[in-house]
């Protein structure tokens, strides 16, 4: 009979532990309805929960109830089916964030595995995907956690952030012996690199710094008040200015539209962020863009088939270079350095 007692007792505790996860706030009788229980019994209950060290706080108020607070240490947590199995599958992912945290997401992934039921197990066990981590670029590592965190911890307080920040193939910050001084406003991860889109205010303009070239500084510097982003989107800020725009609007700065003689099918795939329609079975036009009018020569050319140019006159002079420097390098490149410096 007392195993049996202790037993229910267990099971109530970790109905009363999954209950308080589940929301912020709850009225005591209506955890003594769901438990079926006295509010007396959900009384000793939450004694026993912080004995065990589960910060259960009792709110005052016309109801009372109680909620589960953030403690000094992590205590153990409930997760339901669906939760565990999300939990594992974004740790399988990991080296895709490029945040430097693979090995203790690894640590991780192996503790829960431990613990698992066999039925998690069997449905986990037939996911094996080959995660591949973005190349790295010579001179390029993954952002720290601790920056990530301190950067994070700036942009939650609205700290400005002051960060020494190493040039392009360098790192460690040692660059340059001025610190930079920033308003930090979002924090992205894109294809595997992290990415800090601050307010600064000596240039009086936005600027993207990635964040595996920051070296943080303590401490930061004053408070400040947000301010608008242009867009309100930071994703689409961020990429629009990877292609050279100031960030207000998605888009290239030398775009032009042309007639390839391939079927669109064949053309979609390599199109990048371009549009294509079909014009036939053998005919397509295609809108593309790119930094330059001689890089979107050189993309379009790619493709292998004849070129009819709709516009504008920039893409057509810039067919034109091309086609002069493919002569020359042709010859044998006697004529490079006149063509190159026209």
């Amino acid at each position: 009979m007392p195993t049996s007692s202790a037993s229910s007792t267990s099971r109530r505790l970790l109905s009363l532990l999954s209950l308080l996860q589940a929301r912020r706030d709850w009225p005591g009788e209506l955890l003594a309805e769901r438990l079926q229980v006295s509010a007396r019994t959900v009384r000793r209950d939450v004694d026993r929960l912080r004995d065990l060290g589960y910060p259960v706080r009792a709110i005052k108020g016309p109801d009372g109830g109680y909620r589960l607070d953030a403690g000094a240490h992590l205590p153990p947590l409930l997760f339901d089916d669906d939760q565990v199995v999300a939990l594992a599958i974004a740790l399988r992912g990991a080296p895709q964030l490029g945040a430097g945290i693979d090995d203790a997401a690894a640590q991780a992934l192996t503790t829960i595995s431990q613990v698992m039921p066999a039925r998690l197990r069997a449905r986990l066990d037939a996911f094996e995907p080959t995660v591949v981590a973005p190349a790295p670029r010579e001179g390029d590592g993954p952002a720290r956690a601790a920056v990530l965190l301190a950067i994070a911890a700036a942009l939650n307080a609205r700290e400005e952030l002051r960060f020494d920040y190493a040039s392009s193939g360098r790192t460690g910050g040692q660059d340059d012996p001025v610190p930079r001084s920033v308003q930090p406003h979002h924090l992205l991860a894109r294809l595997g690199r992290w990415y800090l889109i601050a307010w600064v205010p000596a240039r009086d303009d936005w600027r993207v710094y990635r964040v595996d070239r920051i070296t943080p500084r303590t401490p930061n510097g004053p408070r400040f008040v947000p301010r608008r982003l242009p867009g309100d989107d930071p994703a689409a800020f961020l990429a629009a200015r990877f292609k050279g725009s100031d960030g207000t609007a998605d888009r290239w700065p030398c775009q032009g539209e042309v007639i390839v003689h391939l079927p669109a099918a064949e053309v979609v795939p390599f199109a990048r962020d371009g549009t294509v329609t079909a014009l036939g079975d053998d005919r397509c036009r295609v809108r593309l863009g790119a930094w330059s009018w001689p890089g979107l020569a050189a993309s379009l050319a790619r493709f292998d088939a004849s070129i009819e140019v709709i516009g504008p006159s920039e893409l057509r002079t810039a067919f034109a270079d091309l086609a002069r420097r493919a002569a020359a390098a042709a010859d044998g490149g006697a004529d490079q350095v006149s063509v190159w410096r026209r």
